[in-house]
């Protein structure tokens, strides 16, 4: 018999369960762990117990079976997982703010990064709840965990979403393109322009011997990749589909050790002279979480806007007392 992959999920909303979909419909996960902040309200209770059910469901269409297992807010159980997936959050905190739900999630981290570590979990956290790069610092300090085993989805999302405007802009490909979004998970986050290139030639390359097709406004494609969350959810009141596939994406990577190649959530050790604290690079992910962090040749501009970035997030971290 092979190794049993099990994969926990913290927060059964919007966004987890989405990821519990994804996960069982791509046959990432062997066994999933489903946990909810019921704090006594029946409806939450009620709401994972659905979920959980609705999954069940769906099994028959799945690639293989998944064993399913609804542990309530028993936060312990998720210590034997080889990821847990923390989306416990409150979108509706951020209609208008990007840091609306600061307090909300990390006072709720607070209720389960404790009995998880407790319980002896040895895996690795990723971690989706807003802002991203906060709570991700939180479950490293509280957890006591190796650093590179705090995964944040963090500015993987907002890269696809620049790929995706690069895409309709260009006629090209989003998987020909190579393209980052860098900093927080927030308004201060920025393109890379500097580091984008569509099949290995670099855009300001291109711009130079294609102009027609390659000198498109460049402000507007990062405006795209920055607001797209806010385009969703003016629709919606929520957004689900991408920012689960992309925790999913790294979940494969982890459990699958693939040295993926990602934007992601990780602490700044002294890259580009910033510490202690974490926000997106692009990282090497594999079975123990960030192996390693790529280095771009900046601008200086962009390294202006990295270090602003920081900024942000270090100013909410003394918000909520992690600074």
């Amino acid at each position: 018999m092979g190794t049993v992959t099990k994969i926990g999920i913290i927060g059964m909303g919007h966004v987890g369960a989405h990821v519990a979909n994804s996960l069982v419909l791509q046959g990432i996960a062997d066994e999933l762990y489903m946990t909810e902040i019921c704090s006594g309200e029946a409806s939450r209770q009620a709401k994972l117990d659905a979920e959980v059910q609705d999954l069940g469901d769906s099994l028959a269409f799945c690639p293989h079976n998944v064993a399913l297992v609804n542990c309530g807010e028993d936060y312990a159980q998720l210590a034997q997982c080889d990821v847990i997936v923390n989306a416990a959050g409150d979108v509706s905190l951020a209609a208008t703010n990007r840091d609306g739900e600061l307090f909300y999630t990390t006072d709720t981290a607070k209720r389960f990064i404790e009995p998880v570590t407790a319980a002896g979990f040895g895996g690795v956290w990723v971690t989706i709840a807003n802002p991203c790069d906060v709570v991700a610092t939180e479950i490293w300090k509280l957890s006591g965990i190796d650093s590179n085993r705090v995964v944040g989805t963090g500015t993987a999302l907002d890269s696809s979403r620049l790929k995706y405007a690069l895409s309709r802009v260009t006629g090209f490909d989003q998987h020909s393109i190579s393209a980052y979004m860098l900093g927080e998970h927030g308004a201060s986050m920025f393109a890379a322009l500097s580091a984008v290139s569509f099949g290995g030639k670099p855009l300001s390359q291109l711009r130079a011997e294609q102009p027609e097709r390659f000198g498109f406004d460049l402000a507007a494609v990062e405006d795209a990749a920055r607001q797209g969350g806010y385009v969703t959810y003016a629709g919606k009141q929520c957004t689900e589909f991408a920012v689960a596939d992309a925790a999913c994406r790294l979940v494969r990577a982890i459990v699958s050790n693939e040295h993926y190649i990602t934007a992601c959530s990780t602490l700044m050790t002294g890259e580009y002279g910033e510490y202690g604290l974490f926000t997106s690079l692009p990282c090497v992910v594999g079975a123990d979480g960030v192996e390693e962090v790529l280095h771009l040749d900046l601008t200086d501009a962009e390294l202006d806007e990295f270090h602003a970035s920081c900024a942000h997030v270090r100013e909410n971290l003394g918000r909520v007392g992690l600074a």
